[in-house]
């Protein structure tokens, strides 16, 4: 028997290449389209495993990570799930690092592909499932104490070209492609800001008439330049009131939206329950943000957005009650 070419070598030949589907029942009634592609299909449930794979793969091409080094990055849970799987498979030991804010699914899912998760205590008075940009920086001091400790490679996603890489490479085009070249905006909620600049670059690359928003929680959308009256923010995953984004070139920007937490949650579930497409708190504030762009500037436009990962890491919280 002849060897079968689309039965993949492991779990990393199934990272990408998400389909993309139409809003047509959502969107109802509203002049234009969203296209939204399904990133919580990837194996570990979000777009992340995107990135933990290039990152690894640019760190093993550069010469940054040696065969059996440790790596270690600070993660909401999904580049950790990522990394998790991508390291496991690869033979890397990988220690995530992580607030005790984001929902406890997370670390279970990571700690069952393998991964050793640290968690670290909220700010005093922080809520579970509220994690600020102070929380953050709480994790990011305790990552680099476990990078020294270890003598480990960073898997920085706030930083590393491999985050903006993966989207660019990838995500991007099979947007470009899978839409027949039809997307006229973009927009992206951001954590790192890694997916929006990726996307963004590849789009504008095609054609730089597509606009591209950048979304943030509403009051605390410091990269839009606002002063941050609400860092307690619902919206797992990004939204840490940071005036800097490394990654993202202001230049691709077209316009700031900001999303409440109500507007992500509702549309989530609106999602989830008109849709067919069960997915977390980010992914509803990018089609709340798309669905406020068709009826004002983009309207009888078609907009792509993530849906950025999956629904069951969020069943310990009040998305789903």
């Amino acid at each position: 028997m002849g060897r079968d070419d689309s039965i993949l070598a492991s779990a990393l030949g199934a990272i990408g290449e998400t389909p993309l589907v139409e809003l047509s029942r959502i969107a109802r009634g509203l002049p234009g389209r969203i296209l939204a592609k399904l990133e919580f299909l990837n194996p570990g449930y979000s777009k992340k495993d995107r990135i933990a794979l290039q990152i690894i793969q640019d760190a093993e091409a550069n010469g940054r990570l040696a065969p059996g080094q440790p790596v270690v990055e600070l993660t909401s849970g999904n580049t950790g799930t990522g990394l998790a799987i991508v390291c496991g498979l690869k033979g890397y030991p990988f220690v995530a690092v992580m607030s005790r804010g984001n929902s406890v699914e997370r670390a279970r899912m990571m700690r069952a592909l393998g991964a050793e998760v640290v968690l670290v205590d909220q700010l005093p008075g922080g809520m579970p499932g509220q994690v600020s940009g102070g929380d953050l920086d709480l994790v990011e001091r305790e990552a680099q104490r476990v990078v020294e400790e270890r003598r480990a490679f960073r898997a920085d996603q706030f930083r590393l070209q491999g985050n903006l890489r993966a989207h660019l490479l990838h995500t991007g085009p099979e947007i470009l492609r899978q839409s027949g070249g039809t997307v006229q905006a973009f927009c992206d909620f951001a954590g790192t800001g890694g997916s929006f600049a990726g996307c963004a670059a590849a789009l504008k690359a095609q054609d730089p008439a597509i606009r591209c928003y950048l979304v943030e929680p509403a009051g605390a959308a410091a990269f839009a330049g606002e002063p941050v009256t609400y860092p307690n923010h619902r919206i797992q995953g990004g939204g840490y009131s940071m005036r800097d984004l490394p990654l993202v070139d202001r230049r691709h920007v077209d316009g700031y939206l900001r999303v409440t937490d109500e507007e992500a949650i509702r549309t989530a579930r609106r999602l989830a329950r008109e849709e067919g497409l069960f997915t977390g708190f980010s992914s509803g504030a990018n089609v709340a943000a798309a669905l406020r762009l068709l009826e004002s500037e983009c309207a009888g436009k078609t907009i792509a957005v993530l849906l950025c990962d999956s629904g069951l890491k969020y069943l310990s919280t009040d998305l789903w009650e």
